[in-house]
């Protein structure tokens, strides 16, 4: 994807801290322009660290200043319409998410096969329902589409046996992007995610 300000600062808040090594994987961008990019920001005193970055005060500032900019671009409607879509989705997403780490009320130890293959089908099923969500939407947002890509990567690697790439918070699996996924489309209907949990949509 295009490297811009918005989209690294952006990865950057949602990842907390990350290496730049990591921010270009999540980012499916080549590293030097983010490692240029990154320099840039470091230098204008939106971003610090060594090794591992985060935003500062006024690199937060200046992410919430570009994603109220972006906004003002958006056909709001259509915005909310998408999410409305998505929120059901998510509420099954998290159904699924349940079942694969609770099993009869206790946590799954993953030994039964024809439970956990069953799990694995119904995330399919939503990931069938979300893709088509993201890409209207990202008819007002581009960079939504890595989205896709990410979580399309996390499920062909949990059809391969890595159940890591289910809900483990240290990789881009499922779960971390549909996380990410959702803290981003909130922001774009111009909620929050306090407001979301509040009204039951966390």
């Amino acid at each position: 994807m295009d490297i811009d300000e918005l989209s690294v600062l952006q990865a950057v808040r949602l990842k907390g801290r990350v290496t730049e090594a990591d921010l270009a994987t999540t980012l499916l961008a080549d590293p030097a322009p983010v490692t240029a990019m990154i320099s840039n920001l470091t230098a204008r005193g939106l971003l610090q660290g060594s090794g591992l970055v985060r935003l500062t005060d006024s690199g937060r500032q200046r992410l919430a200043d570009l994603l109220a900019a972006e906004r003002m671009d958006l056909d709001t409607s259509l915005v909310a319409t998408g999410y409305e879509d998505f929120r059901p989705i998510n509420a099954a997403f998290k159904a699924v998410i349940t079942d694969w780490q609770i099993r009869n009320g206790e946590m799954n130890d993953h030994s039964d096969a024809g439970y956990d293959g069953d799990v694995i089908a119904r995330l399919h099923g939503v990931n069938s329902e979300v893709m088509p969500v993201i890409e209207r939407l990202a008819g007002q947002l581009p960079r939504l589409r890595q989205y896709s890509a990410k979580l399309a990567t996390a499920l062909s690697r949990i059809d391969a046996g890595e159940a890591m790439w289910f809900t483990r918070p240290m990789v881009d699996s499922y779960h971390t992007v549909w996380f990410e996924l959702h803290e981003v489309l909130i922001e774009a209907a111009g909620l929050t995610r306090t407001e979301e949990a509040q009204a039951g949509h966390g």
